[in-house]
């Protein structure tokens, strides 16, 4: 009999299991529930034992099965599998610079490059798509003589979400998953887009998160208190969204026909009701917006 570590999102209402290989702290859990198989597990026919961890809503739970009996590779992301879109068409109007915000340099290399060269360097990823003003796009196309993966280019759009559907439109039809990125994020690490690839594949929908740690207040049009959020149901989005091609197809029907707005890009899914699954991410995966976080980035890369 094997052990197969898991992690489960405690506050889902459904019955899935959302396997990972995130970085469990080694601290004691408590238990909370056994469940039994259930066939809308991707373990059917395991025994679950489930134990909650840490304010981040995440549980640490123990199938007991034969682990020669599960099908590894249904789990994992192929090589060349992934279209990669990488968003480097905003303006970055509060950097108050001559150029946007993620062109300007970071420790002498543009900020856009370093998402850019990550994702370039992971087997998973089969293209980069990027959405960039034709002024900027020499930048890539001197960097991609040194890199393995395809590189094209998409027109931005008026608002975000038009970016992400021209830059959909270039995808080929053959990738399994779609990777969403914002280019001024140049921290990301390979570790967390691995894992928010895997949750992207195994639930749909996959999105990197932090814990918010500041507490959060809703106020009136007054600027008075409404009330205290319970920041332990609260967390700050960040970047890569990963979403297979097919359901964010779809999402983007529905929201072109409705004419919805959305700020982020598992929100267009959200629309459909299909449930998104928040990976555990870094605090270092700043988005550099202002000088400050300028500042910041250089200091965390020379750590």
């Amino acid at each position: 009999m094997g052990i197969i570590k898991l992690d489960v999102a405690s506050s889902c209402s459904s019955p899935l299991l959302f396997p990972t290989a995130s970085r469990l702290p080694h601290k004691s859990l408590s238990f909370v529930s056994t469940l039994s198989p259930s066939k809308h597990s991707p373990f059917p026919g395991c025994q679950i034992e489930v134990r909650r961890r840490g304010r981040s809503g995440l549980s640490k739970i123990y199938c007991s099965t034969n682990a020669a009996q599960l099908n590894e590779t249904s789990l994992a992301v192929k090589e060349k599998s992934v279209s990669v879109i990488l968003l480097a068409g905003g303006k970055g109007k509060r950097m108050g610079a001559s150029m946007p915000k993620q062109y300007l340099p970071l420790l002498g290399q543009p900020i856009a490059l370093y998402s850019f060269y990550t994702f370039s360097r992971m087997s998973e990823v089969k293209e980069i798509v990027v959405v960039c003003d034709p002024s900027y796009q020499d930048v890539f196309e001197d960097a991609k003589e040194n890199i393995l993966v395809d590189v094209k280019f998409a027109l931005p759009g008026k608002e975000r979400q038009d970016s992400v559907y021209s830059g959909l439109q270039a995808v080929d039809l053959s990738s399994e998953l779609v990777c969403i990125h914002d280019s001024a994020r140049p921290l990301v690490s390979t570790e967390d887009i691995e894992q928010v690839l895997k949750d992207g594949w195994l639930n749909g929908a996959a999105v990197l998160g932090v814990p918010v740690k500041a507490t959060i207040k809703e106020a009136n049009s007054e600027s008075f208190v409404v009330r205290t959020l319970d920041r332990k149901t609260l967390w700050e989005m960040q970047t890569p969204q990963v979403i297979k091609p097919e359901l964010l197809r779809k999402g983007f029907e529905l929201v072109n026909r409705e004419c919805l707005e959305v700020t982020d890009d598992v929100s267009i899914v959200e629309h459909l009701k299909h449930p998104v699954f928040i990976t555990e991410g870094s605090y270092t995966n700043i988005k550099v917006t202002t000088p400050d976080d300028l500042l910041l980035a250089e200091r965390i890369l020379n750590l």
